[in-house]
């Protein structure tokens, strides 16, 4: 839920039952299939013997709209003064787009645009356990003892 497990003092009950997700700024997307209302809220896991952050969940490359800023450069007929727009979740055939960021002119017609994909690596449904522990140490136990939040370390945005 874009909280660290490494923080201390926070109020670990209403972090789980807001289930709000920084960087969608709504609720959590990422649910389990068998427990759609518990949004599992992992973004971020510390991997290896070095414990590395890896991002697992796409919306966390939304922080600070900086994903959009670093293909500005992939838009070739944007002019300064051109206006820029973010258009989310585009169906075409086959699919859908995440995102296609989009160059107009003063008369908001399309100048220019790219499609941008956001991948990352899902491991939602090997984290549940370790989440599962989190919850137990943090003694948060919620609606009939089920359990919400992770053991994956999950870190607040960057500064």
């Amino acid at each position: 839920m874009g909280v660290s497990t490494k923080l201390q003092g926070c109020n670990w009950k209403k972090i789980i039952r807001t289930q709000h997700c920084p960087y969608i700024g709504k609720k959590c997307l990422k649910t389990r299939k068998s427990n759609p209302e518990v949004s599992i809220g992992t973004c971020t896991v510390e991997y290896g013997s070095d414990k590395k952050n890896v991002i697992i969940c796409p919306h966390r490359l939304l922080e600070r709209k900086q994903i959009f800023i670093d293909c500005l450069h992939l838009l070739q007929l944007h002019t300064p003064g051109n206006e820029l727009h973010v258009v989310p979740e585009v169906s075409i055939p086959g699919g859908s787009v995440d995102y296609f960021l989009v160059s107009t002119d003063s008369n908001r017609k399309v100048v220019d645009f790219v499609g941008i994909e956001l991948q990352t690596l899902d491991t939602t449904g090997s984290v549940w356990p370790e989440r599962q522990m989190l919850l137990q140490e943090l003694k948060v136990l919620l609606h009939k003892n089920v359990l919400f939040l992770y053991k994956a370390k999950c870190f607040p945005p960057l500064v």
